[in-house]
């Protein structure tokens, strides 16, 4: 059986299974929200985007090719290999830990599709907050895309099986402080378990990191289309913040 005793973070996203798993999460839904957040936010033309935990850099390509000067950063060398077959003079992919501030600033920071929350030092979730703010220029504006973390507690499937590529995923969740999905599988005779573990924060609790770190919230939507939030029904918890 394979485990990986590193972040779970650091192993997951390394597997080519979490491609696998996630395979559906395409290029048509990043499009869409990107063009509702970039026509909302007014980013000036030619502006430059850091995207936070990019993976393999699908909101970025898209981001770019509207116009935009992007550079995507993530912790795992694999999905960064990846992405970096789409650079370009000014699509620029590197690894890089989201917890500490980049060697530039920009005019907008995407921190996208739940990509916050994973570290076992809190601390961490919070220095994140402030590697944001240094990230940004004067009267740059960042954004945060969480899961609603109310609705996803209320609406929580325990277990269920969904099976990509002729391979069967295990699927169970729980909620311990933190959102956890354990997910198991067997390819080729070999079993594999894996971990996905977000830190539950609702939205008071991402006002109290703001309030730590001088940051402003402008405005928080519910969902991709920029529909106003709603604590019992919106699937997403998207902050506006500079």
């Amino acid at each position: 059986m394979t485990k990986d005793t590193k972040d779970w973070f650091t192993s997951w996203f390394d597997s080519p299974y979490y491609h696998t798993l996630y395979k559906e999460r395409g290029f048509d839904e990043a499009q869409g929200f990107m063009a509702n957040l970039t026509s909302y936010l007014n980013i000036p033309e030619g502006g430059k985007i850091l995207d936070l935990a990019c993976g393999k850099g699908r909101h970025s390509v898209y981001l770019n090719s509207i116009g935009y000067d992007v550079t995507g950063i993530d912790l795992s060398p694999h999905s960064i290999a990846y992405a970096k077959q789409f650079e370009n003079e000014t699509l620029y992919f590197d690894v890089h830990d989201m917890s500490q501030p980049y060697t530039e600033q920009f005019d907008a920071v995407f921190n996208l599709f739940t990509s916050f929350g994973y570290f076992e030092n809190e601390e961490d979730n919070l220095n994140t907050i402030k590697a944001i703010k240094a990230n940004l220029k004067e009267n740059g504006i960042a954004v945060i895309d969480f899961m609603n973390v109310d609705f996803v507690i209320d609406n929580l499937v325990p277990e269920n099986i969904k099976t990509v590529e002729g391979i069967d995923f295990y699927l169970k969740r729980y909620v311990e402080n933190y959102i956890i999905k354990d997910i198991s599988f067997e390819v080729e005779g070999k079993s594999y378990n894996y971990k996905e573990r977000v830190k539950a924060i609702t939205l008071d609790g991402f006002n109290e990191m703001f309030l730590k770190t001088n940051i402003t919230l402008l405005d928080v939507f519910g969902d991709y289309k920029l529909h106003k939030f709603d604590k019992k029904t919106s699937e997403r918890l998207i902050l506006i913040f500079m």
